[in-house]
């Protein structure tokens, strides 16, 4: 007697293939100034475009309102930002902090002499970590 095995078939169902989000309009010109502000802009903040453009719209806004100048320049702000990214060590904040500066006219000397408040404040790792990230981005 031969026994027979039933084979199942598999069904294959086509699905059509996914489609790339598409970015606001708008959008690529923001980024480009952006990234003259404040330096590289991260990889995150690109997919907001995308993924959640209300926020990116907002985040835009709030980022506008801080940067521009008002009772301190945007030079001044921007040491202080690579202050405060050193002494959380951050290493992609203070590298791209570091590049915006070089577009705002910022010294390797006026960054150094920021550093030193940042020691005093948050110690001496805190200035080296800062220092360390100068001497590759603006040596």
């Amino acid at each position: 007697m031969v026994v027979k095995k039933a084979i199942a078939k598999k069904t294959v169902t086509k699905t059509a293939p996914a489609k790339k989000p598409v970015a606001m309009k708008g959008s690529e010109k923001e980024l480009k100034t952006l990234e003259k502000k404040i330096g590289k802009v991260p990889k995150f903040f690109k997919e907001l475009t995308t993924k959640e453009p209300e926020m990116f719209k907002l985040v835009m806004r709030f980022e506008q309102h801080i940067w521009d100048d008002g009772k301190l320049s945007r030079k001044t702000k921007k040491l202080i930002a690579i202050a405060i990214a050193a002494a959380l060590r951050d290493q992609h904040a203070v590298r791209a902090q570091l590049a915006g500066a070089k577009n705002l006219g910022v010294t390797k000397a006026e960054v150094e002499e920021a550093l030193r408040v940042t020691f005093l404040l948050s110690g001496m790792p805190a200035y080296v970590y800062g220092k360390a990230q100068l001497d590759e981005v603006m040596p």
